[in-house]
């Protein structure tokens, strides 16, 4: 049987969607137990590797797969109008929600169910894109990426963040074991979900990343694609402009 290109995979989607929505009470505390709290980290370097790329203050940002928010409400440092979050998970987005109110940030930050490969805005409609531990779990990665530059105006930045693979010894080996054996057994007892803690760090192994990567952010038509490796290697982040 012939395996789908990269990032495609008919019924993904739904998949991804219940998954998602079955982990997220528990979606923000596992983040940072099992990245040790270094997400937080990356997230601020994303928010800062967008604004170097943007001239003046932006208008309209937007964060796809934002899950509960965390990058979205992180990029209000920037003083944008309003930053709108996409995710396909109700059960991740209503949890951003709570988080939105608590914080006093309506208006601010709004956050909407959507694919990025069919996003309900009109093109250019953006000064600036995220996407943190998303772009893998894409249905279609080229299509995801298509869509995301079709509402960014010419030249607005899209900045991603996403799991990758050390290559360097000793990390390569001792991350390649914390993946496997021990994410998976930290997710289950904490969220009561054995198989999307499987399949987070299956999905990572199988990822492109580095030059892999930036060569799928060409084809969909990004330019001055840079990458930015975290971590020794455990996350990586990407930027190019539409």
């Amino acid at each position: 049987m012939t395996k789908p290109p990269i990032g495609q995979a008919p019924g993904k989607r739904q998949h991804v969607e219940a998954m998602f929505d079955a982990i997220a009470p528990r979606y923000d505390a596992l983040n940072r137990v099992l990245s040790f709290g270094i997400d937080i980290r990356w997230r601020k370097r994303a928010v800062a590797l967008l604004s170097d790329a943007i001239a003046g203050r932006p208008e309209r940002l937007l964060d796809v797969a934002t899950g509960t928010g965390d990058l979205a409400i992180e990029a209000l440092s920037l003083a944008p109008d309003e930053v709108v979050g996409v995710d396909i998970s109700d059960g991740m987005l209503e949890g951003g929600r709570v988080k939105v109110r608590k914080q006093g940030l309506d208006g601010r930050v709004t956050l909407v169910q959507g694919d990025a490969a069919d996003l309900p805005f009109e093109d250019g409609a953006f000064d600036g894109a995220f996407v943190a531990f998303g772009v893998r779990n894409f249905e279609d990665l080229q299509a995801g990426l298509v869509g995301i530059r079709r509402v960014l105006r010419p030249g607005a930045p899209l900045v991603i963040l996403e799991t990758s693979q050390p290559t360097a010894f000793p990390f390569k080996q001792g991350y390649q074991v914390y993946a496997r054996h021990i994410m998976p057994k930290v997710g289950k007892a904490i969220s009561g979900n054995a198989e999307a803690y499987e399949y987070l760090p299956e999905s990572a192994r199988e990822f492109p990343y580095g030059e892999a990567f930036l060569r799928e952010m060409r084809a969909a038509g990004f330019t001055d694609c840079i990458d930015q490796p975290q971590t020794f290697g455990v996350a990586s982040l990407y930027r190019g402009l539409a």
